[in-house]
């Protein structure tokens, strides 16, 4: 693609994306008044609990006036020099860590209370957003083409893709108090993979290219190596769990440039549920029902989180060394590209310049082209709507996905285009993805909030 293709992307998806905004989401504001009182009861709750404390009392001594619980120096001095506490891990510049994982691991009942109040003020501010933006029961999301360097999309007044996903309290929270519109349902159609299969169209590599052609489980095959599992079961939830550990915690993560070092504690500490030293046989999340995590692992020779990282350290190596090899010379190849001429360009027709670092080198033509087919798949689908008066409207873009509101009677339908649009026409129209592309949908019953999402599980016939 060249420059005068790349604008008139730019130019096509802003129409479609103002008619987006203009279509707007419907917003409960009762809800939203209800909620954000409860929490702040349950905040005011938490706060006078945690004054009312020994550990507060305590700790106001020490400080010699009225603590500041949001002061990382503060309450670092109080519980590593004045409590004597042993920290759970360290920062880079070797203090005590007093992050959420941190406090979470000491296990204080008054830091608890503390992470607890944080949390809630965390989803009040989301609800805080949501009604300070409603008008007359509606939210009108801005969605931005010109602020990332990538040439991907942004979003505020309110931000439509910070809306809470993974915690799942905090998402049920958020999305009850978004509606379609009355007698319609929500539906998200969300690209699978996309920017690991756009990577691929990129460096080529034949193992990468056999395991997005023909269905392999990359993310599977990792989690066995990982976490020496004997082998992989799908129907095991616990076996499910460490395969999105895998994905989530090292996969993705050695993608964008990321270290042994920070994959081992994404993999033990924050998805295994294990400590930063010795491993118990009681710690950690399950492997089996009858066998913890820490269990597991010592019985396969790895008795600590040390080595852990190790462990994971040798399996980086192979990762690169031999797993996916061809990438990682394009990764060399591409980065010293960059320092010879200044810039890169995207498939795309868009070229990024200036300062960059080579993880972001390497990255923002990955994240961006990925973006552009969402952004091509939008123009279109919002094309077919309009000209052929459909009741059925785009409502947002999210990143990697696309959420409508939809009549029921046009569900199936509507499904079956976006299918072909998405999987089909867009491979046409750009002949440099050389990879099959694959969408998921999740989808709301009629007049239920986005927080009652569910997947579909089979578009097959359609």
């Amino acid at each position: 693609m060249n420059q005068i293709e790349a604008y008139n992307l730019l130019h096509q998806g802003a129409l479609a994306l103002s008619r987006a905004e203009e279509a707007g989401i419907r917003v409960d504001v009762d809800y939203l008044e209800r909620k954000i009182k409860h929490l702040a009861r349950q905040m005011e709750y938490y706060e006078r609990k945690f004054k009312e404390s020994k550990f507060y009392s305590r700790w106001e001594k020490f400080q010699g006036d009225e603590p500041n619980p949001n002061s990382t120096v503060q309450l670092r001095e109080y519980l590593y020099t004045e409590l004597g506490k042993k920290p759970p891990k360290e920062t880079e510049k070797g203090f005590g860590s007093v992050d959420k994982e941190s406090l979470t691991e000491l296990n204080i009942s008054e830091l608890n209370m503390l992470l607890e109040s944080r949390k809630l003020k965390k989803n009040m501010d989301y609800l805080l957003g949501f009604q300070r933006e409603a008008i007359d029961g509606w939210l009108h999301p801005n969605f931005n083409l010109h602020l990332v360097k990538t040439y991907r999309s942004s979003s505020d007044h309110p931000n439509f893709q910070n809306i809470p996903k993974r915690d799942k309290e905090a998402m049920k929270l958020t999305r009850r108090a978004l509606f379609p519109r009355p007698g319609h349902q929500i539906l998200e159609v969300d690209y699978s993979g996309l920017e690991v299969r756009i990577a691929a169209c990129y460096h080529k590599d034949p193992t990468m290219i056999k395991y997005l052609k023909e269905g392999f489980d990359m993310h599977g095959d990792m989690a066995v190596q990982l976490f020496k599992l004997d082998k992989y079961d799908s129907s095991n939830a616990n076996h499910a769990y460490l395969r999105a550990a895998t994905k989530n915690g090292f996969v993705f993560p050695q993608f964008y440039g990321d270290y042994f070092g920070n994959c081992a504690k994404y993999l033990a500490c924050d998805w295994g549920k294990l400590p930063s030293g010795n491993f118990l046989y009681s710690q950690g999340v399950d492997v089996e029902p009858d066998r913890s995590l820490a269990k597991h692992l010592v019985g396969k020779g790895i008795r600590n989180y040390k080595d852990f990282t190790e462990h994971v350290k040798a399996i980086e190596e192979d990762f690169w060394g031999k797993r996916f090899r061809v990438y990682a010379r394009w990764k060399e190849r591409w980065w010293h590209d960059y320092q010879k001429k200044g810039y890169v360009d995207l498939y795309t027709g868009f070229r990024c310049r200036g300062m960059m670092g080579k993880n972001d080198a390497i990255n923002y033509p990955i994240q961006g082209a990925a973006f552009h087919c969402l952004l091509w798949s939008l123009i279109q689908l919002d094309y077919f709507l309009y000209t052929y008066k459909w009741r059925s409207r785009i409502i947002g873009q999210i990143h990697d996905s696309i959420v409508l509101d939809v009549h029921p009677d046009e569900f199936f339908s509507l499904i079956a285009h976006i299918k072909k649009i998405t999987t089909e026409d867009l491979p046409k129209a750009w002949d440099w993805i050389i990879i099959p592309l694959e969408v998921d949908f999740e989808y709301c019953e009629v007049d239920a909030p986005w927080s009652e999402k569910k997947e579909l599980e089979s578009t097959n016939g359609v």
